[in-house]
């Protein structure tokens, strides 16, 4: 029988990353990639026209149909899930996340594995180069070499 729970330490570090994470859902436009060795999927998310669900009380984050976010128990004392349409993503803690900034706006990015997710709000809507911005914003926490995931820099 599989023992879960959410020990303190995970509740606080995943607790206040998805407390971050709301906050990149403030913004308007907020952008979703996923990059793994095979090439990068890219999503616009429109705040104003996707409901934006803060559960505070669960822990979670529902936006629209298409993406949740959520502190839940493991065996390693908690996990963090993200599910973005087909993509799912499991962030155990520390050394899974980089914060990263930019002139277009603020992101966090998360890794599982040699695949990485940018969640991304944008000041204003990306009009032009939109691929290329986002994969330098990824780049400032993940380094891709040959289309390899070669080194990650974690935020903590």
């Amino acid at each position: 029988m599989a023992v879960s729970n959410l020990d303190m330490h995970a509740l606080f570090v995943l607790g206040d990353l998805r407390a971050k994470l709301v906050k990149q859902f403030q913004s308007r436009f907020v952008y979703i990639t996923e990059q793994t060795p095979e090439g990068i999927y890219i999503a616009e998310i429109d705040t104003e026209t996707a409901l934006v669900v803060d559960d505070k009380q669960r822990l979670e984050l529902k936006v629209g149909d298409h993406f949740r976010a959520a502190v839940l128990p493991s065996r390693e004392g908690g996990k963090f899930e993200l599910k973005f349409r087909d993509i799912k993503l499991t962030v155990y803690g520390l050394g899974d996340y980089a914060f990263v900034s930019s002139a277009e706006g603020e992101g966090i990015v998360f890794k599982e594995g040699h695949s990485v997710m940018l969640v991304f709000a944008a000041h204003e809507q990306l009009q032009e180069g939109l691929t290329k911005t986002l994969k330098a914003v990824t780049g400032k926490a993940a380094k891709w070499r040959k289309g390899e995931l070669v080194t990650f820099k974690a935020s903590e």
